[in-house]
């Protein structure tokens, strides 16, 4: 079977993982994102590819309370199970995980309560159809004791993930015959969810013997909570490679200086290391990460930036096709500065500087704040008002090719059409194509 093919009733997790550690290339990307667009293209990508896909949502976008998003797990997995049916992908070639589940939303809360809403929380996604779940309990709550500004005590952590695969391995005791077992990812050198909010020097590779210290506690935690049995299913562990981005910034994964981190596995056979914000990595670097035991790529923000780029490009076609004093243009960039500006709790704790740098970070930064707004309705309609400008009036391969080059060879090679909501996704599909090679995916055309 190939490493990239589902299984009913096992995790093609494991099987990736083992493909990784005998040295075949093999990774897995991991699309964490809630928006529609994203997903839609990630989706179509596999089907049309035959591969797999690996769809994650963090506790900050879909939890039991309805996060960000408004969406509980069950609704999110409905969600994602419409539009893989939509796009011809079959339920075995889908990977639905859960990103940072923990008690990360209600830490201001005393630690008992905020366990107990993370708990529930892992228990709705098992009920959903999760089958990857990353249990990530490295912050503090209110009331843990030790200094807020250092890390929380690693036993802590570890007796706080232990008990989550509780939670979750009771949940499973309710699923469907033949449902694929849960796998887990473990680790407490996690990045934030939703991302770091400076952009200061490059992070601390995570030091092999932390990773071989923190893995025993975690297995020891796993025994004394009563989910031994499970062990065997934990895929992967986070560990910090020294890759990170920030508003204008990418710390570039160094692999010199990350050459001790493999070796902190050679004794755990199943098991690869799984690299939060990979986003805007280069394609070698990316590689890189692959070759040494990273079997698991997230991604994120890169792809919503992939978004932001295109619409905006499309928004200046519009703009030169209709004059810029035109009444029926959509103002899209304008609609989705103003959202911006009226509920700023996404963005304002990330960018600093004056107004100036602010207006240019809350269109243009690495660290892409601006995905929050897309659903917004006024947005919403801005988008589609565009969408309905291009579509009325065809765009001229030349004016395609000055603000979309890519995607004018591909209309022009006959593999792309010019609706605008295909350029939209072609341009998505690029980030998504870095990562698939670097996974090793088969090129397009050579899937079988």
């Amino acid at each position: 079977m190939s490493p990239l093919a589902g299984d009913p009733g096992h995790s093609p997790l494991l099987e990736i993982a083992a493909a990784n550690r005998r040295g075949e290339g093999v990774g897995l990307t991991s699309v964490c994102s809630a928006d529609r667009v994203v997903l839609e293209t990630a989706l179509r990508r596999a089907a049309a590819r035959g591969t797999l896909v690996c769809v994650e949502s963090t506790c900050n976008q879909v939890n039991q309370d309805g996060g960000y998003t408004g969406m509980t797990a069950a609704r999110f997995g409905d969600e994602v199970a419409r539009l893989a049916a939509e796009a011809g992908l079959p339920p075995g070639r889908l990977v639905l995980g859960g990103d940072h589940l923990g008690p990360y939303p209600w830490r201001d809360r005393p630690a008992a309560e905020a366990m107990g809403k993370a708990r529930e929380l892992v228990s709705s996604c098992v009920g959903a159809g999760y089958s990857k779940l990353h249990l990530d309990t490295s912050m503090r709550c209110a009331g843990d004791t030790g200094d807020d500004n250092d890390a929380l005590d690693v036993e802590v952590a570890t007796a706080r993930t232990a008990d989550l695969c509780r939670a979750s391995e009771d949940a499973r005791a309710g699923l469907p015959e033949g449902a694929p077992a849960p796998v887990y990812v473990v680790g407490t050198e996690v990045p934030v969810p939703g991302g770091e909010t400076t952009s200061s020097g490059r992070p601390a590779v995570t030091p092999a013997a932390d990773v071989d210290r923190i893995l025993d506690l975690t297995r020891d935690a796993f025994a004394a909570a009563g989910v031994g049995h499970a062990w065997d299913r934990v895929v992967a562990v986070v560990v910090q490679p020294g890759v990170e981005f920030g508003d204008d910034t990418v710390a570039d994964y160094d692999r010199a200086a990350a050459a001790g981190l493999p070796t902190a596995l050679d004794s755990r056979p199943g098991m690869v290391f799984e690299a939060h914000s990979t986003d805007y990595q280069l394609p070698a670097a990316l590689r890189a990460l692959v070759e040494d035991r990273f079997g698991i790529l997230k991604v994120g923000p890169w792809l919503t930036f992939a978004l932001r780029e295109a619409v905006f490009a499309l928004a200046d076609i519009e703009r030169e096709l209709l004059g810029p004093r035109d009444a029926c243009l959509s103002g899209v960039r304008a609609a989705l500065e103003a959202a911006m500006l009226a509920q700023p709790a996404h963005w304002r704790p990330y960018y600093s500087g004056d107004e100036a740098a602010a207006r240019l970070a809350r269109a243009f930064s690495y660290s892409d704040r601006c995905r929050y707004y897309w659903p917004q309705p006024a947005v919403r309609r801005a988008l589609d008002a565009l969408l309905g400008n291009l579509r009325a009036r065809p765009i001229p391969p030349a004016l395609l090719s000055q603000y979309m080059p890519r995607e004018q060879r591909l209309v022009r090679e006959g593999r792309l059409g010019a609706d605008p909501a295909e350029l939209i996704q072609a341009h998505i599909g690029r980030v998504l194509d870095v990562y698939g090679e670097a996974c090793g995916e088969p090129r397009e055309g050579n899937a079988g």
